[in-house]
């Protein structure tokens, strides 16, 4: 198998996709978020990660607008990732010392806590990813500059860990979603994400989208909305809820609600991701 992962190496992204495909998967290193719908769409990849959610700053909206308006490829997957991000100067660099910050958006707003108190003057330089932010910085040999990524990216490509787990809330986790031609047969334990828009923007509209699944016990495990392009006030309502669109009881609350909506987009169904296994992170974060 071949995984398209937002690249270069050492990004979270190539750990999720290490989890998917094991030590066996072809990985295939991309530069942004849409190449990576792009590079299965034309058959440089069998699979792609892409970020979809983070525990902290919540949905990619990225990932979320290419789901909704620029692909039919469907989710085969999710897999989690714990999310730890260190500060990688050049050796001999000091943090009073520092006045840029490098790092993907996601990890500069991620540590938001740590950058207000240690370096609020410091200019803040949003880069395509983390781990390329922290080669740029190694490579740099600047020593007023320091980068934010995972340690991964720090093993690969050097440099001197300033900080470590400076992220604002231990229990970071990121969600990320597996792109395919194809969705997933029925495995027992899964997941189906739709988008949806309303006929008329009235009250209970959604009151009565949302009373099939109550109806049958359906439990619904994400509910948000983005923007319509080009029109203030209109939203596509975006779901998450356990069970495969082809168990009888998913098959017809997509079937019923589809009569209700105006235009219904699947998304696709996989295999619930176990979050079980990060209880003990949440547990610790919940002591402090």
């Amino acid at each position: 198998m071949s995984i398209a992962f937002l690249g270069p190496r050492g990004t979270n992204s190539e750990e999720a996709a290490l989890i998917h495909g094991g030590v066996d998967a072809e990985l295939v290193a991309v530069p942004g978020i849409p190449a990576l719908v792009s590079a299965v769409e034309t058959g440089l990849a069998d699979v792609a990660v892409l970020p979809i959610e983070n525990s902290i700053e919540g949905p990619i909206s990225t990932t979320l607008d290419l789901l909704i308006h620029e692909t039919g490829l469907r989710i085969c997957a999710e897999v989690v990732v714990p999310i730890r991000h260190v500060m990688v100067t050049v050796p001999g660099a000091t943090l009073d010392g520092i006045t840029t910050v490098v790092s993907h958006p996601q990890g500069l707003a991620q540590c938001r806590r740590f950058l207000d108190r240690f370096l609020p003057n410091a200019e803040q330089v949003a880069w395509l990813s983390t781990a390329g932010a922290v080669r740029e910085v190694v490579d740099g040999g600047d020593p007023t500059k320091a980068s934010i990524g995972p340690l991964r990216a720090q093993e690969l490509y050097g440099g001197h860990i300033l900080a470590h787990d400076i992220q604002d809330i231990r229990s970071n986790l990121t969600r990320f979603i597996v792109l395919a031609r194809e969705d997933t047969p029925p495995t027992g334990s899964d997941k189906t994400s739709i988008g949806f828009t309303v006929k008329e923007n009235v009250p209970g509209i959604l009151y009565k989208v949302f009373q099939p699944f109550a109806a049958r016990t359906i439990q619904l495990t994400k509910i948000e909305s983005r923007p319509i392009k080009g029109r203030l006030g209109l939203y596509v309502f975006l779901l998450d809820f356990e069970g495969h669109r082809k168990d009888p009881e998913i098959a017809a609350v997509i079937d019923e609600i589809g009569g209700m909506v105006k235009e219904l987009k699947v998304f696709g169904s996989y295999p619930r991701f176990p979050l079980e296994q990060f209880d003990e992170l949440f547990e610790t974060q919940a002591l402090l």
